[in-house]
Parts: structure tokens; C-alpha cells; sequence
């Protein structure tokens, strides 16, 4: 038994290192502009604007341009490799931003 639960506890630590990371879209801006994650991260991307739809496109991962996000609506994704990523809004270009994922520590 007491094996049983030293493995449930592994296992739910090991899920635990992943984390979710908020950038808020507001007046035309990604909030913060710049994030570091660890690998295996995850970025949620809230539209708090009150009228304006965006995107989040990586133009170097994405060769088409992904749906639009609306007031109160999101958007995620995680990475899983190590590097630069910058990424800009489609409709807005001059909204950029980039997200700098590095290893575990």
C-alpha cells in the first residue's frame, strides 16, 4: 500500500510542473509583450478588450493565419521546444510579441 501511494504521488507531482501562463490582450497590445516559460508551458492568451477581435499567429509555425479571438474569448497553446517564438496579431501587425521557452530547472 504504502508503494501504491509513494506512485500517486509521483505521478501527481509530475503533471503539477506544467504551467498555465496569462497574457491579456488590451488596447491593441499583448500584456506583457515578452514571456519566459519553462518547457511543456502553456500560454492562454484573454481578450479583455471590449470590442476588438485578435489573433496570435506564429508566423513561423503557422503558415495560415488562425481564427480570430472575440471580447471574453481565448486562445492557448503549449510549447514543446526550446527557443524564441515571436508571433504577431493578423488583423493588428504592429501587436507583436514573443514567447521564450527554456528549459525545466
Amino acid at each position: 500500500m504504502r508503494n501504491w501511494i509513494m506512485i500517486v504521488l509521483l505521478l501527481i507531482s509530475s503533471n503539477s510542473f506544467a504551467k498555465e501562463h496569462i497574457v491579456e490582450v488590451y488596447k491593441k497590445k499583448y500584456i506583457p509583450a515578452e514571456i519566459t516559460i519553462e518547457l511543456g508551458d502553456t500560454v492562454l492568451w484573454k481578450n479583455i478588450e471590449k470590442r476588438q477581435y485578435h489573433n496570435v499567429w506564429f508566423k513561423q509555425l503557422d503558415k495560415e493565419e488562425p481564427d480570430y479571438f472575440f471580447p471574453d474569448e481565448s486562445y492557448q497553446r503549449s510549447f514543446d521546444k526550446i527557443g524564441g517564438f515571436p508571433y504577431e496579431c493578423g488583423p493588428h501587425p504592429k501587436m507583436k510579441g514573443k514567447v521564450i521557452v527554456i528549459e525545466k530547472s
